[in-house]
């Protein structure tokens, strides 16, 4: 048996990919390209360029690849960007997860793993975020995450669907040199740009209430999170009952000062941030506790700050080749 991927061709979806090829399981990727990369895809594993939104291709493709289950990563992740484009954002996310629901149904396909989103929250008023914090997203994107978790929770609740939702932060590092974060806005590589291109990375807001006056936040190795995705996929297909919702969460974060440091450090460019007024609703901290899903899960912290700056800055580099700052 199979489980598809879809956006395995993405940064995070590509390590969902290898980390259950490695675990033995056989998967399938269905990617648009949008924001994915195709040659993040193993040779041998079978590759469907397309959308969620295609019921017929994806109908065609659980049939095709007798998929015994899907890890749904796909999706429009640009929470910032979302405000400008609702439309688009509600049209893949919500609308691509309705088409790939009534194909999985129609081929009875019945276990799905959501790679959802900590953007379901918002801004919490609580410095530890846990599943029982009140949602209130703040943008399309994380408004789409959570209406996505909805639908699953009522499909499940109407059919024989077995399905759960990992919520997670800020996902960084890379587990192979040509596994490389390319998002315009994502911290470690718009910093990463920025040493490149001679730049001198910023720090927005130093006088927050926390130990060093920057923001405090999740950071996630890809590869835990990776394993995580697999440890949920086993279990649903086992027949085990999972929580509705996990957070895939560090229990303390780190600051935007240690990231700079650590950076500075591993890359030995010697550079000094420069700093900036705050940024309108930047919260000063937002943590999440993993607790359930250490209980349910195998969910922990593998990796160090120092891992996940230096496995990143090597899949940069490995990308640049000579163009990397030295």
């Amino acid at each position: 048996m199979t489980w598809l991927v879809t956006g395995g061709a993405g940064y995070i979806g590509s390590h969902v990919v290898r980390a259950f090829t490695s675990a033995g399981i056989d998967v399938v990727v269905l990617d648009s390209l949008e924001s994915g990369h195709r040659e993040f895809v193993p040779g041998d594993v079978p590759f469907v360029e397309g959308n969620v939104t295609d019921t017929d291709l994806v109908r065609t493709t659980l049939r095709e690849h007798d998929v015994e289950g899907v890890v749904h990563v796909a999706g429009y992740k640009y929470a910032g960007v979302s405000v400008q484009r609702p439309l688009h954002t509600y049209e893949q996310n919500v609308t691509g997860t309705l088409h790939l629901l009534e194909a999985m149904a129609d081929v009875g396909v019945r276990s799905i793993v959501f790679s959802s989103s900590a953007a379901v929250y918002g801004t919490p008023d609580t410095d530890l975020v846990t599943e029982q914090t009140p949602t209130s997203p703040e943008s399309p994107y994380g408004e789409s995450k959570l209406v996505d978790e909805w639908i699953l929770q009522a499909q499940a609740r109407a059919t024989d669907l077995r399905q759960t939702s990992l919520r997670y932060f800020n996902v960084v590092g890379s587990g192979d040199d040509d596994l490389y974060d390319s998002s315009p806005h994502n911290l470690f590589p718009k910093v990463f740009k920025t040493l490149t291109d001679g730049g001198v990375p910023r720090i927005n807001g130093t006088d927050y209430p926390t130990p060093d006056g920057t923001c405090v936040r999740d950071y996630l190795h890809v590869t835990d999170l990776a394993h995580t995705h697999v440890v949920a996929a086993r279990s649903l297909a086992a027949g085990a009952t999972l929580e509705d919702v996990y957070n895939l969460g560090s229990g303390e974060g780190v600051s935007v000062r240690q990231i700079m440091d650590t950076i500075a450090h591993v890359t030995g460019v010697d550079f000094t941030p420069e700093t900036a007024p705050r940024r309108p609703g930047d919260p000063a901290r937002i943590v999440a506790s993993g607790e359930l899903a250490t209980r349910d899960l195998e969910w922990r912290m593998r990796h160090s700050l120092e891992d996940m700056v230096r496995s990143a800055w090597a899949a940069w580099v490995h990308v640049l080749g000579e163009d990397a700052p030295h």
